[in-house]
């Protein structure tokens, strides 16, 4: 089986060096960090979401614009968290699937490269629409053009990171992929993004019902018509809306990952991580239908139980990779330990190269053997390569082969559209320079 799969699969050699930390650390590391960078990503695009949103409903309503504000507000606040976050996540991932990482990357290029410029523009585009709510008070269209074009970066960005890291899980298809585009049509892709969309409003509606239900909130300054109740009803609802939908999505994206990482454990882990998420999910559905003075109620709960399963999924997602990769990596640990030990042979029993003598050169065979081992790569007969042709050099050389053996052996600098020769001192014997200057000035 292992044969088929090298016959296959691009089996690269790891990098030999030890892990930092022991593994199991790393991948604590590597879950955790993530699992907080995530939920501040969820925030940051969800929140321009439904500023978008506000802002739109806001045309007509006068207080929804304001709700807009307040939720811009948040934004740049939760963007820089993602940033900070990211950070650990990021290096333990280079750490844990180096090759696997760097791999996907290298395949989808210039899209992978662009994450900088576009988040760079997305994150200059928020602070320039919380910056600019009252200068374009009476301009509504460019200051919504602000934020739209702000969302539209934020959702393309985590598109290129979930290419790239399913990506990684593919060894069999690097072979077969020709850029981000090709990388799209990967199985799973599109599923996962979807549910990582409406796990982006979930989370973004569970937070802003907390963040306006604070008691040192000024809710009732701020608004004159809107009510705190209405607001955290509203919330809930998208909670709800967007939980549910991602129950729906949850299959396709099981069903759509390729089998070689579906195991019971991941099985388990993501059963067990849905079923805790069910009583959260009637709590609110009993908030929002209940007495106005009860819908605070069960808030902390819903919150646990939700976090609980983002813990779960979280980990459900390591696992699969783990599954998924765990025989190429085998192979490439054992291909890895196959270099270590030819390069110790080698160090151990190092090999002259032998020249090969073309015998039909007669008396200057081994200097002609000497210059294509050596020189070949920089000069040619006639034409210039790199240095000047072979004729050159003879006839400037011409019954002076003292002066050609030292210019060889210590060369200076003397064409400006040329490099500078590396010397041969040491690296060639002073029989081999008498051999390989008298090649040099046969040639006609």
């Amino acid at each position: 089986m292992n044969f088929l799969l090298q016959a296959n699969i691009p089996i690269p050699k790891d990098i030999p060096l030890p892990l930092p930390v022991p593994e199991p650390i790393l991948v604590f590391v590597l879950v955790f960090s993530f699992l907080v960078h995530i939920v501040f990503v969820n925030l940051m695009l969800g929140g321009s979401l439904l500023t978008f949103w506000c802002q739109i409903k806001g045309l007509k309503n006068k207080e929804y614009d304001e709700l807009a504000h307040e939720i811009a507000k948040t934004i740049t606040v939760n963007k820089s968290l993602a940033v900070v976050m990211g950070v650990a996540p990021l290096l333990s991932i280079n750490t844990l699937y180096t090759m696997y990482f760097y791999t996907a990357n290298s395949l989808t290029g210039l899209m992978w490269i662009a994450i900088i410029p576009l988040v760079t523009v997305a994150f200059l585009l928020t602070y320039l629409h919380k910056y600019t709510w009252r200068i374009f008070e009476n301009n509504k269209a460019v200051h919504i053009s602000i934020i739209a074009l702000a969302c539209l970066i934020f959702l393309f960005i985590p598109l290129i990171f979930l290419t790239n890291i399913n990506l990684m899980l593919f060894p069999e298809k690097w072979g077969l992929i020709k850029g981000f585009i090709s990388a799209l049509t990967l199985p799973n892709v599109f599923p996962r993004y979807l549910h990582f969309i409406f796990a982006s409003l979930s989370v973004t509606g569970l937070f802003l019902f907390w963040y306006i239900g604070r008691k040192k909130y000024p809710f009732e300054t701020i608004f004159k018509n809107l009510n705190r109740y209405d607001i955290k009803k509203k919330a809930y609802s998208l909670v709800l809306t967007a939980s549910v939908i991602q129950f729906l999505i949850g299959p396709i994206v099981l069903v759509t990952l390729p089998s070689k990482g579906v195991g019971w454990n991941l099985i388990f882990i993501i059963f067990i991580g849905a079923s805790i998420a069910i009583p959260a999910m009637y709590w609110i559905y009993r908030a929002i239908v209940g007495k106005p003075e009860h819908i605070n109620n069960n808030f902390w709960k819903i919150a646990i139980c939700l976090t609980i399963t983002v813990i779960f999924m979280g980990s459900g997602r390591h696992i699969y990779r783990s599954n998924s990769l765990a025989p190429h990596q085998k192979m490439m640990a054992q291909k890895t330990k196959d270099f270590i030990k030819a390069s110790e042979e080698a160090r151990k029993n190092p090999v002259e190269d032998e020249l090969e003598i073309d015998e039909s050169l007669g008396d200057v065979a081994v200097g002609g053997a000497l210059f294509a081992q050596n020189c070949s790569a920089c000069h040619a007969k006639d034409v210039k390569v790199v240095g000047p042709p072979i004729i050159e050099m003879a006839t400037i050389y011409k019954d002076n082969a003292e002066d050609l053996k030292k210019w060889i052996k210590n060369p200076g600098k003397r064409r400006a559209d040329a490099p500078q020769m590396p010397s041969f001192e040491g690296k060639l014997s002073d029989d081999e320079l008498a051999e390989l200057s008298k090649y040099i000035l046969t040639i006609k």
